[in-house]
């Protein structure tokens, strides 16, 4: 219902330059000026706190329209509210939504970058993916059909997670578009032991699933953060036998990791890549709100350097996962989340960087 009211206000507003639909900021914004569009953007632009109330909108990603449809879309925000493949804490069911929530301080262009997206992409927020939280694999279908109608349209999607299952059936629907990806994939974990408790489908075994299925280019999967104890004393051993470079948090303590993004992109190329980012990659004295935190992880401002350095990449897809608001009841968990989604969207094959 939200989506449907959301897009007749949409609808109804006057429409700004090149018919671009403008965002829906409520009923409050009457005779103002509000979610003016610069005649130079082609595609939808967030509204400005100088004139519209952080306050005020329906909660969508960065307070854009929200969209049924990926049809005419560049790249679009998609939310996956499914936690139950998680292994410990739940609650990254309400990450989506607590992270659109924060996302109300994002602003439209990125002066550390030069990068422009709103000026370059027509992005909308899509909703949410309507999942079975009673069934994991009823939901993992209704997750890759839902991406293969979004993908299909050309629509690059940026995804708010969710537990880390999610990425499984995205990557199936990235697979049936451009083949086997490549992958840069930031955790505590590598996400590639066989089964759990009988089940071979959790947040611990998307990337085990994915190899299984062919939908990876093996060697151009970059597994960046691993740590943590372990039931083995090489547990990176599956990963680095399928050809993945894994790249351990105590190679990465109090160092840029500007050289080694230089080294990942000569590895990627030109092909597509898919960047899967688990919130868990990073401290928890950064990120407390996960289910599987492990300390001595990335700080903020690596998370910054991994996804800059996919400037000039082929990203297809994006995804955040595992942000566990119960366990972070002051949403700076949910707000570095949200920044580092608007980072994915700067890296973006067609955003212009001035």
């Amino acid at each position: 219902m939200l989506r449907l009211l959301a897009s007749r206000c949409a609808r109804s507003r006057s429409r700004g330059a090149g018919g671009a639909a403008q965002p829906a900021t409520g009923l409050c914004d009457r005779g103002r000026n509000a979610s003016r569009q610069a005649s130079n953007t082609p595609g939808n632009l967030p509204p400005s706190s100088e004139s519209v109330a952080r306050s005020v909108g329906v909660c969508s990603m960065m307070r854009l329209p929200v969209q049924k449809s990926p049809e005419g879309l560049d790249a679009a925000f998609v939310g996956v509210p499914l936690d139950i493949g998680t292994s410990n804490r739940p609650g990254a069911r309400f990450g989506p939504r607590r992270i659109r929530e924060e996302s109300v301080m994002l602003r439209t262009v990125n002066p550390s970058t030069g990068a422009l997206p709103f000026q370059s992409l027509t992005v909308a927020d899509l909703g949410d993916v309507n999942v079975n939280l009673y069934n994991l694999q009823d939901s993992c279908r209704l997750i890759q059909e839902a991406y293969q109608k979004i993908v299909a349209a050309g629509c690059v999607p940026l995804t708010l997670g969710g537990d880390h299952t999610i990425t499984y059936p995205i990557l199936q629907a990235m697979a049936k578009k451009h083949g086997p990806v490549g992958l840069l994939h930031v955790d505590a974990h590598m996400d590639t032991a066989d089964k759990a408790l009988g089940e071979k489908i959790y947040h611990g075994s998307t990337f085990r699933r994915c190899v299984d299925e062919g939908l990876l280019d093996c060697k151009r999967v970059v597994q960046i953060g691993i740590r943590g104890s372990s039931m083995t004393l090489d547990p990176c051993r599956y990963s680095r036998s399928q050809g993945f470079r894994v790249v351990l948090a105590e190679d990465c303590w109090m160092k840029s990791l500007v050289p080694l993004m230089a080294e990942v992109r000569q590895q990627m190329g030109g092909k597509p890549i898919y960047i899967s980012f688990d919130i868990d990659g990073l401290d928890p004295a950064y990120a407390p709100g996960t289910g599987t935190p492990e300390i001595a992880g990335l700080t903020p401002s690596q998370a910054l350097e991994v996804i800059r350095g996919c400037q000039g990449l082929n990203v297809v897809g994006c995804d955040l996962v595992e942000v566990s608001p119960p366990y972070d009841p002051f949403g700076t968990t949910a707000l570095l989340a949200a920044n580092l989604l608007f980072e994915m969207l700067c890296v973006l094959p067609k955003v212009t960087v001035v």
